[in-house]
């Protein structure tokens, strides 16, 4: 998902089989120092913030939902499934409608629509209607993931594009992280709909500062609607190998992050460690560990190049995996520091490649990852569920095995893709 940095450009590509063109870079794109790019970061870290708090703001609360609606683990799952399975459906039209009507304004409508909704989710009578809304609010959402990275692409330099786009990831990290912590404590109190209420008024504060923030854009230009137009941009997209190779990595990280996610407050509520909705929560503190990893992807590319990157990501992934399945909590903690860490590295390298592998239709590209990976969200979150009511723990961690695999053998095949073509060096 992220891109490579400057000192990647020689090394092997981690998946390529055709050459990427970076965007043309000019005195008027913005450069870490350079004006506007504090406030284009901040502005960005911050919708990241908000997306992610919104988007999984029930999943830290699953088990207090169960009870509320005497419903089982995979049934109060779908809280999480359906917000991201609706973002998944609606990222590619959001971008069609940024490509038309302006990055920035797509993505202050698509945070004032979810910011709205999330106001109306503690009020929600039954599980279909929770549900629902929660469906509705990951569709809102869904015009800011695409919109982002498209905006970055076209008004960051190609050199800082890697760690700018690192930053928001990081702010979606903090987002899942804070909410899920917040949400953790304050349901322990006073229950889960006061908790979700919380949340939504954190959003509308990082919604607001979002659209003070944001610089306008430089370099946008306005592209058709028309259905002919972009269903031929999403055909030459997926026409594109690399491309597909970093759709699908996508998809298997998320997999890994969204089952693991959506069950270890039933994990660690439940026998052996009986732990407090409050520290149970609180254990989303290791998404702080993600944030680093996320920024200092540009320089873990930089190092090993993003094949090499990948492997990283996927090889941390999987150790963490394995680790968690411990029955002593250090080992589990630490095994969910390993994850995160791997699936935020892995999650920032390939969608910055998307970024700078699209030369046109980029929000269209980065649509089509982003739809890939929440789809891997939502099947994560569902199969993820399905397999801990089977087998426990440990049939969860097997689901997150099977995806890591993917993710190495998609790498694999793209490297001996490229080699055959004497685009990378076998040296």
């Amino acid at each position: 998902m992220t891109p490579a940095s400057t000192g990647a450009s020689t090394r092997v590509d981690a998946v390529a089989s055709v050459p990427s063109a970076p965007p043309p870079a000019d005195e008027t794109r913005m450069s870490p120092g350079g004006p506007g790019y504090r406030r284009m970061s901040l502005a960005l870290f911050l919708a990241g913030v908000a997306t992610f708090a919104l988007l999984y703001s029930t999943q830290a609360l699953l088990p207090l939902v169960s009870g509320d609606f005497a419903v089982s683990a995979s049934d109060a799952s779908w809280t999480v499934s359906a917000a991201t399975g609706g973002l998944a459906l609606f990222v590619l039209p959001m971008s069609a409608l940024s490509e038309r009507f302006g990055r920035r304004t797509v993505m202050t409508a698509s945070l004032a629509v979810a910011v709205s909704l999330g106001l109306l989710v503690p009020f929600a009578p039954s599980l279909g209607a929770l549900v629902a809304l929660r469906a509705l609010q990951g569709a809102a959402l869904a015009g800011l993931p695409a919109s982002a990275t498209a905006y970055l692409a076209e008004e960051v330099t190609p050199k800082a594009l890697v760690t700018a786009i690192g930053l928001f990831v990081a702010g979606n990290s903090v987002g899942g992280m804070s909410g899920r912590v917040i949400t953790g404590w304050v349901a322990q109190e006073w229950g889960w709909r006061i908790a979700v209420g919380v949340i939504g008024l954190v959003a509308v504060a990082c919604a607001v500062a979002f659209r003070l923030l944001l610089p306008a854009p430089r370099h946008f230009r306005a592209g058709s609607l028309a259905p002919r137009v972009l269903a031929g941009t999403v055909r030459r997209h997926l026409g594109n190998p690399l491309l597909r190779r970093l759709f699908a990595i996508g998809a298997l990280f998320m997999t890994v992050f969204g089952g693991v996610y959506t069950v270890i407050g039933y994990r660690l509520t439940q026998e052996p460690f009986s732990l407090p909705q409050g520290v149970a929560g609180s254990v989303f503190l290791v998404y702080l560990v993600g944030t680093v990893s996320a920024s200092a992807a540009g320089r873990l590319v930089g190092r090993l190049g993003r094949r090499g990157a990948l492997y990283a990501g996927g090889a941390t992934t999987a150790a963490g995996l394995l680790l968690s399945l411990a029955d002593a909590l250090p080992l589990v903690l630490l095994g969910l520091v390993l994850i995160t860490a791997g699936f935020f590295a892995g999650h920032a390298v390939a969608s910055s490649a998307v970024g700078r592998t699209a030369t046109e239709g980029r929000a269209q590209a980065a649509a089509l990852y982003q739809s890939a990976y929440y789809i891997g969200s939502s099947a994560g979150s569902a199969v993820g569920a399905l397999a801990f009511h089977a087998g426990g723990w440990a049939g969860t961690v097997g689901v997150g095995l099977v995806a890591v695999a993917g993710v190495a053998a998609i790498t694999l095949a793209g490297t001996r893709a490229a080699v055959r073509a004497g685009e990378v060096r076998t040296a």
